[in-house]
């Protein structure tokens, strides 16, 4: 099984800590670095002060947001990390959601699926070195009725991976026909068909199958002996996800955790945090909705949840390490010696 670590969105460490980490990561194995963009960093400029610090590891987007750019800026911007990078750099996209993209872009929310597949396929051509001639639903190129031209980016015909983070299903229909690779959160291997029939589907009626997207999920993980404690310690982040990665009517985490089986405790815990009771929402959440999501427990425990993850079909776990009391660098040595067992 493949392995990634993040950097950026809510990393609080100066850029040397960030590149003794990824350093560190690199030499011990790890497969890709993603890096984040939310509302504090961005996800290109890390990835840029990286790449020549490393040789191996590959260096992704998790995610470049499609309302923060424009996508011939997206698409310049991915040539230029795959030409720094020396051919390493994966683009990964997403959709954010509308407290973001509406409250801090500006952008109107609406119809966020259609502008992922026309950012994609924009992207694309500017990838094969195509004139970028394009008419879309929301992006048309060159604008009509002004004095712009189809233009070809300044570069040879490259291929770069694409890779989307989606968690609707319509959203995980399209990865399955369109995208090189699946950036998942919310993922349980208990309820894996919640994701994976959609991303199947799609894969399908693109005549592929699902062996030939590269699959990845978000795995949150804390190792150690007083499993109750660990369980506790992620109750509040569960919390957070259910009522504050998105609106009250538009949250993919909480509809995720719906689809899979929780669809009471997903809306009540939303409804607690909204209200503004916050430790109540924290407590609210049952210890399957820590346990289901992530690998929690002793060593055995984990490597057990590292294997169902495979056994689901997942490609590369993408570590989130939240041990409390432990150093990352502890923390990722400790959880890579378990992977190897897998």
């Amino acid at each position: 099984m493949k392995t990634s670590v993040t950097v950026g969105g809510y990393d609080r460490d100066d850029i040397k800590g960030t590149v003794d980490f990824v350093q560190k990561a690199e030499a011990w194995g790890v497969n890709h670095v993603w890096s984040a963009e939310a509302w504090g960093q961005d996800a290109v400029t890390s990835l840029a002060f990286l790449a020549p610090q490393t040789s191996r590891i590959l260096l992704g987007t998790g995610i470049m947001q499609i309302s923060a750019r424009v996508p011939s800026m997206t698409a310049m911007t991915a040539l230029s990390l795959h030409q720094i990078s020396n051919g390493r750099f994966v683009l990964g996209l997403g959709a954010s959601g509308p407290q973001v993209v509406e409250g801090l872009h500006g952008a109107a929310y609406r119809a966020p699926l259609t502008r992922l597949k026309e950012t994609v396929e924009i992207v694309r051509m500017g990838f094969r070195g195509e004139k970028i001639k394009y008419e879309g639903k929301y992006h048309t190129l060159p604008r009509p009725g002004g004095e712009g031209k189809a233009i070809r980016l300044d570069h040879p015909p490259t291929e770069i991976p694409v890779y989307l983070a989606t968690l609707a299903p319509k959203s995980l229909e399209y990865t399955g026909a369109a995208a090189d690779g699946w950036l998942g959160t919310s993922f349980s291997p208990e309820f894996a068909d919640a994701h994976l029939d959609h991303i199947r589907k799609g894969a399908e009626s693109a005549g592929r199958t699902l062996d030939d997207i590269d699959l990845h999920s978000q795995c949150q993980i804390s190792v150690g002996e007083n499993v109750e404690e660990l369980i506790d310690s992620r109750r509040p982040a569960v919390a957070f996800s259910m009522g504050a990665m998105g609106s009250e009517k538009t949250n993919f985490y909480n509809a995720a955790f719906q689809r899979a089986g929780f669809d009471d405790d997903a809306k009540a815990i939303q409804r607690l945090w909204i209200d503004g009771k916050r430790e109540e929402a924290a407590k609210r959440v049952p210890d399957a909705m820590v346990t289901n999501f992530g690998a929690v427990g002793t060593r055995d425990m984990v490597r057990q949840r590292f294997e169902a993850y495979r056994d689901a079909g997942i490609n590369c776990l993408t570590l989130h390490l939240m041990t409390p009391g432990k150093s990352r660098f502890d923390q990722l040595e400790e959880v890579l010696d378990i992977v190897k067992d897998v």
